[in-house]
């Protein structure tokens, strides 16, 4: 069987990184690369060098990896969708809830695989975690809580930190649980002097009665990825940078001490950092939208998900606008 003829659209930061994994993908051939702003980080490596979708498309791709801003992945997706062509496009899926459902529509109407680029779904550390959960490891979940947090991105201009990193979050705790957002409730700050927000603290409710916390900021020296979710038997400890996996048991040692037996929380138990296979991120994501589009079972995020991410961090930036708790 003949390998897949893929595209890439956009060559930036992200881009550069689609390239390298597409170029060495088993299946796949990197076929053509385009972006309007030339090749600065040089991924084409003897490739066409094409400047927009149109010239792309015109290599006769079976699918492409969007990886342009934001305010473009409307226009390239829709391009793309009348082009019979699947596409994985980076997160977030589209600038609001409305261009989102137009590209959930046409691929949908094309009969084609669409996807978007949320990785954090792939790293070992929260697949560890989310498999744990359903054999029962933590037993009833009760919170998860998020911190997203390093210094701010200049590639970053036509999204605030809610639609650019709190998605990350967004997606990855209503994935977790299996469980989608049902309100939301958001303060966020305007500190470095452009349009949009680049500090948010969030919180939310699940529909199975989980309660989240994320506090996402471009203002942070230093860069922290986290990820607490605690239930009944104690809390697991994701750290995303390092795709670590810990668990912090509850104590079950009963104290003859009064004043601390009559208190019904729960005290420090066994600490466990478990050893788990770590492999990259973007490199699973980009097996499992392969073997979607080759029609084998696979793991993606589909653009329904990615605009139903888009929907709650629209709720977010309404709710911190507002001062109000928004359902949805």
């Amino acid at each position: 069987m003949a390998n897949l003829r893929a595209g890439l659209i956009g060559l930036g930061m992200m881009g550069r990184n689609h390239a390298r994994i597409l170029s060495s993908l088993p299946g796949v051939d990197l076929v053509a690369v385009a972006d309007a702003g030339g090749d600065p980080h040089g991924v084409a490596r003897g490739r066409p060098l094409l400047s927009g979708i149109d010239e792309l498309i015109a290599q006769g791709l079976d699918y492409c990896m969007v990886a342009v801003p934001t305010a473009y992945h409307l226009q390239i997706g829709l391009a793309l969708a009348e082009a019979g062509v699947h596409a994985l496009i980076e997160k977030p899926l589209a600038q609001d809830t409305d261009s989102a459902r137009q590209l959930v529509s046409a691929f949908a109407r094309a009969g084609l695989v669409g996807a978007t680029g949320h990785i954090e779904r792939y790293n070992p550390a929260l697949q560890q975690a989310r498999a744990r959960i359903e054999a029962g490891d933590l037993g009833d979940v009760y919170q998860i809580v998020t911190r997203r947090q390093g210094p701010f991105p200049a590639r970053i201009a036509d999204v605030g930190v809610v639609k650019d990193l709190g998605t990350h979050d967004i997606d990855l705790t209503s994935w977790v649980r299996q469980s989608p957002f049902t309100a939301v409730s958001a303060r966020t700050a305007f500190r470095s002097g452009r349009a949009f927000e680049d500090m948010v603290v969030m919180t939310g409710l699940l529909a199975d009665g989980t309660i989240t916390g994320h506090t996402v900021n471009w203002l942070s020296p230093f860069k922290e990825r986290i990820t607490v979710i605690t239930g009944d038997k104690g809390a697991f400890l994701a750290d995303t940078l390092t795709a670590d996996l810990a668990f912090h048991a509850n104590g079950n040692v009963a104290s003859d001490w009064y004043a601390l037996a009559k208190f019904r929380g729960v005290s420090e138990g066994d600490y466990v950092r478990f050893a788990i296979p770590k492999r990259e991120p973007l490199l699973v994501e980009h097996e499992n939208f392969r073997d979607a589009v080759l029609g084998k079972e696979a793991d993606i995020v589909t653009l329904e998900q990615g605009m139903a991410n888009v929907r709650v961090a629209e709720a977010a930036i309404e709710s911190a606008r507002t001062g109000t708790t928004i359902n949805l």
